[in-house]
């Protein structure tokens, strides 16, 4: 007997729809934005037709919030669950203006999520109100589609891979709007997608899926760096972590932000104090010292022990790193060359100094990733340790 905890999402699919196995289950908070993962046809679409009750698995568990949409005796039809469910191509009426699809789409009693004036400020929509829909670009109208979900007073937003048809101009266009929605809204979404880059842009929490099983649920940071994962040991690993503006050092242009204690410098022009700043901090970015120097360009060199060690190819290791040592410490990825980790004698469980040379800031309004060295002096690699840069040679 499954139980129906309040602050959950919590699914279980198990069975065959049109001939196609499916045995997905997991459990993530009711908060933030979850993203499904996986390569095209892995069934990330089939489950979440399932949670907005479009498709019927007779044994299958879904409840939202603490409110059971699906159990053992129970199937809540669509029109019946409070969730807006998004598709990579949406239905627009052609002969109606944009104000007249919002307005269809808007309570008729005061709204209990996001009312029309909040919905256009936030999707950017003013411009377009008075404009008919035959006259949208592709981008334009899936944020019009987006803009009636929200309307609809959903308690759960999904999203299928509502970028998946969009050019470069396009996506870069809602890609801003996902993030502004993802700081504002209370709302807990679920976005399906196969590009992991937007997944590193905004997600908070990871659901990966292959074959129709899910293999990995939980934040995304964790996954980021789990060992027994494939996204740690990628040619492109990297680590998602949200820090707080803590303040801002004006002499030297520098933005200052807390991370679970850790403290990080990173060029650029001043922010909001307290606000929330996604980081991506790549793999490659970080270098290794046994030692702190005593001079380094590098602004960030914070204290860490070593996790774990991977194997990455014949030349290369990936260390999973904890910074500053505490129990509840932030963790990153450092890939260094397999000399450097034997001439530097180290292994798991030792103190060690991670140098971050470069760490790229997620901002809405940014391109997706705003590349910023932390180094006064930039290198294609970026900074590294004396002991590493010799050993690279």
């Amino acid at each position: 007997m499954r139980t129906a905890k309040p602050g959950l999402i919590k699914v279980a699919f198990s069975g065959s729809l049109a001939g196609i196995p499916l045995d997905a289950q997991f459990s993530v908070p009711a908060s933030g934005m979850t993203a499904i993962f996986g390569p095209p046809g892995c069934g990330k679409t089939t489950v979440a037709r399932c949670i907005a009750g479009f498709q019927h698995l007779p044994t299958g568990f879904c409840k939202i919030d603490g409110e059971v949409w699906q159990d053992e005796s129970t199937f809540r039809p669509t029109h019946l669950r409070p969730v807006s469910y998004v598709v990579r191509h949406p239905t627009i009426f052609p002969h109606l203006s944009v104000r007249c699809h919002l307005l269809d789409a808007a309570p008729k009693m005061e709204p209990t999520l996001i009312g029309f004036e909040e919905v256009v400020e936030l999707l950017g929509l003013a411009s377009l109100l008075d404009r008919s829909s035959s006259h949208l670009s592709v981008g334009e109208r899936q944020r019009v589609a987006i803009a009636r979900a929200l309307l609809s007073q959903p308690r759960l937003l999904v999203m299928d891979e509502p970028l998946a048809l969009l050019d470069r101009s396009a996506k870069q266009e809602i890609l801003p709007t996902l993030e502004r929605m993802h700081e504002t809204l209370t709302l807990p979404m679920i976005y399906v997608c196969h590009d992991l880059a937007d997944v590193e842009r905004f997600a908070d929490h990871l659901v990966m899926m292959e074959d129709g099983r899910v293999t990995a649920a939980g934040p995304l940071h964790v996954l980021q760096t789990d060992p027994a994962q494939w996204l740690a040991g990628r040619d492109e690993a990297a680590v998602s972590l949200d820090a707080v503006v803590g303040g801002y050092d004006g002499r030297y242009g520098l933005i200052v932000l807390r991370l679970k204690g850790a403290r990080l410098l990173v060029p650029g022009p001043p922010l909001k104090p307290g606000a929330r700043q996604r980081l991506r901090i790549a793999a490659s970015d970080v270098s290794i010292a046994r030692e702190a120097p005593r001079a380094s360009p590098t602004l960030n060199v914070l204290p860490a022990r070593i996790k774990a060690s991977l194997p990455f190819s014949a030349a290369e290791v990936t260390l999973v790193l904890a910074l500053e040592t505490g129990v509840s410490a932030a963790q990153i990825l450092a890939r260094i060359t397999r000399r450097a980790f034997h001439a530097l004698d180290l292994r798991d469980g030792m103190d060690i100094f991670a140098e971050i040379g470069r760490i790229f800031l997620v901002s809405a309004s940014e391109p997706p990733l705003h590349a910023i060295s932390t180094s006064s002096v930039s290198t294609n690699a970026g900074a590294a340790s004396t002991a590493e840069v010799a050993l690279r040679q």
